[in-house]
């Protein structure tokens, strides 16, 4: 099992600011982010798709980056490439390129995401924000400031929390009643916990 992070991009907003690649193991892309790692001269290890997003795919591809196809249509390019890094025995795979442009993509990504929580840790990260699916228990360092939002998906059960402005104490969260958005961290460390559901947090840079 590796142990070392994944830098994945999908072709939702890219970022506009790359992180230090050299924190990470392997850099792969789903086919219509290829483009993107290609204008700023980032050099995959593979890519994989349908190939329906780049016109002469595969072929401009250099022969020494590994182009993995996947057609099958019953399931996302997300998806795919998650079974492959999976397959490869990587654990941790950091997110970029998941929100924006057609927001049906975005919550697509979400339910993946629920999908592969048993199996990988995934962490999002776009322009504004950072996200993952929150454990039972969790706790987040360096927080002081910012601002935290708690969304069910679609419901979570008696969350507690230490550290936000707005506390919560063994209280239900549900999409469409009530959810925690643009609540506030006080302290560097939050804690966060609850008893049963999923529950993505977001952190606002």
């Amino acid at each position: 099992m590796h142990t070392k992070k994944v830098f994945l991009l999908l072709n939702g907003e890219p970022p506009i600011a790359i992180p230090n690649l050299e924190e990470y193991e392997i850099i792969c892309a789903t086919d219509g982010a290829y483009q993107f790692l290609e204008k700023n001269k980032i050099k995959p290890n593979f890519i994989s798709g349908d190939f329906d997003s780049i016109e002469n795919i595969p072929e401009n591809i250099p022969e020494n980056i590994e182009v993995i196809h996947t057609p099958n249509q019953d399931f996302t390019d997300f998806d795919k490439i998650l079974q492959i890094l999976f397959d490869k025995g990587f654990k941790n795979v950091d997110v970029f390129g998941a929100s924006g442009k057609e927001q049906d993509h975005f919550l697509g990504n979400l339910h993946t995401t629920i999908q592969w929580k048993n199996k990988l840790k995934l962490t999002f990260f776009d322009n504004h924000s950072r996200y993952f699916l929150a454990d039972k228990s969790t706790t987040i360092s360096n927080s002081a400031g910012k601002t935290i939002s708690l969304v069910p998906f679609p419901k979570t059960k008696n969350i507690s929390t230490l550290g936000l402005q707005y506390p919560l104490d063994k209280e239900d969260l549900t999409f469409g009643e009530r959810i925690g958005t643009r609540n506030k961290a006080i302290t560097n460390d939050i804690k966060i916990t609850f008893e049963s559901g999923e529950l993505f947090i977001f952190i606002n840079h």
